[in-house]
């Protein structure tokens, strides 16, 4: 009898999966619990339906979410191929029509001869190769089967994200590195930390409780223990004009070496990733727009220029601790034909879901055809994307989006754009003979076609 591949949750990452396996001939049961279950952000019934933004992000090749869609283009992308065909002007992003695009997702999936589309809930883990891409909003008996395969303790309902930026775009004039005193005597420098006059910090202080903030929705405060377990910066910070100085911006340990004093305030940034270019910056977990986060942040000494790859954020989001749980092929480490994909393995960005997903997919139907499951090099934003979710520090492991700052550094010095684009073209370089090695189709065309949108004018998005 032929075996068939269960794919659970009919998102980005799952109908990407599912569409995968497909195509190399494995037969394919997809699982969506819409219409018969809805969830409390979607609308409708569509399969892939986008409930944030209509963006995918930028196009242009040497911009990250651009190099990771020319690998997702190259190698054959049902996601990507749908959102072209369903794209609004919006300049060098790919933006898309909703009902277009999810439509568009789903009749492929309903039309292709090798998937079979269930509209119910799936409550239980099959013990027969599984691809599990349920997203943010997992259903509640799904997440307790999640929770007894893996042990309650990999598994997180919120999200409570600090910044993060570039650690060369830090101005280190104004920065220094040290650590907290450890029972008298200096550790070696692993923080970064940004000081702060008094004025300095009544100046921060004032724009930060003034700062407009996201609402939450119900369903993502329904945890009593939310904000107390996860305080974001300006909730703690309206307690008291001093409770950040006795918080995350205490200066305890810290001398400056410009005044060899301690500062009136600190902000520490932490080493994000094993290449040292990412630096988090510690307890500042913020519900703030992101357009008003990033001027608040950039007040603060060294960050004036910071290069942000991810700004803070709070909401509901159902993710494992993939660093403990899942190989780089998003397998799990405990049974070879369960994997992980999409937002539940620790991935932000709609891109980076539907990529997940294609690699879950091909890697799923590879076993079940008797190959074996291939890692993506980590000189592509993809391969480089799943090694970080899944070498990351498990301990403090966030979510991460696809961006620049996840490669070494180049040998000899760039500039920022230069040094962008020599990472797209040795990524695209690494991905052909990968494909090749590894006999993966791959259209280098499609790939290395810069801005893949429709030519035809367009009527302008209402």
């Amino acid at each position: 009898m032929e075996q068939t591949l269960t794919v659970i949750g009919g998102g980005l990452a799952g109908t990407e999966a599912a569409w995968q396996a497909a195509e190399l001939g494995v037969p394919v049961r997809l699982y969506e619990m819409r219409p018969v279950k809805q969830t409390p952000a979607h609308a409708t019934q569509h399969l892939a339906e986008l409930v944030c933004s209509n963006s995918l992000g930028s196009v242009t090749i040497n911009k990250a979410p651009g190099m990771l869609k020319a690998e997702m283009r190259g190698l054959g992308s049902l996601i990507l191929r749908c959102a072209e065909k369903a794209a609004v002007p919006a300049g060098s992003s790919l933006a898309v029509d909703r009902d277009i695009f999810a439509t568009a997702v789903t009749d492929a999936i309903e039309n292709h001869p090798n998937i079979t589309l269930l509209r119910e809930e799936a409550t239980v883990i099959p013990d027969t190769p599984c691809v599990i891409a349920t997203g943010p909003l997992t259903s509640s008996a799904l997440a307790q089967e999640i929770t007894a395969l893996t042990d309650r303790k990999h598994l997180y309902f919120y999200d409570a994200l600090c910044p993060i930026v570039e650690a060369n775009s830090i101005d280190m004039s104004l920065a220094f590195r040290q650590s907290r005193h450890d029972e008298g005597e200096l550790l070696e420098g692993d923080y970064i930390n940004c000081p702060m006059t008094k004025e300095e910090y009544e100046q921060f202080y004032a724009a930060l409780i003034a700062a407009d903030t996201a609402e939450l929705r119900d369903f993502e405060t329904e945890d009593a223990h939310f904000f107390e377990g996860c305080m974001p910066v300006e909730v703690l910070a309206a307690r008291g004009e001093d409770a950040l100085r006795f918080g995350p911006m205490r200066p305890v340990g810290l001398t400056d070496p410009r005044t060899d004093r301690r500062p009136y305030a600190v902000v520490q940034l932490r080493q994000d990733n094993i290449a040292g270019s990412l630096f988090n910056l510690v307890g500042f977990q913020t519900n703030m727009r992101w357009g008003v986060q990033k001027k608040v942040l950039q007040m603060i000494p060294g960050l004036g220029n910071a290069e942000f790859v991810r700004m803070g954020t709070m909401h509901r989001n159902t993710y494992i601790n993939s660093p403990q749980l899942l190989h780089s092929t998003l397998q799990t480490r405990f049974r070879s034909d369960l994997f992980f994909a999409g937002q539940i393995v620790g991935v932000e960005g709609y891109t980076g879901n539907a990529g997940t997903g294609m690699l879950a997919g091909i890697n799923a139907a590879r076993l079940m055809l008797g190959q074996h499951p291939v890692m993506l090099p980590t000189k592509t934003m993809l391969g480089a994307l799943c090694h970080y979710v899944t070498h990351a520090e498990a301990k403090t492991f966030q979510p991460m989006k696809s961006n620049f700052g996840l490669f070494s550094p180049p040998p000899g010095k760039m500039g920022k754009k230069d040094r962008y684009t020599w990472y797209a073209e040795k990524g695209l370089t690494a991905l052909r003979r990968w494909a090749r090695d590894h006999e993966v189709a791959f259209d280098r065309t499609a790939a290395e076609t810069v801005n893949n949108l429709p030519t035809k004018k367009r009527i302008p998005a209402t």
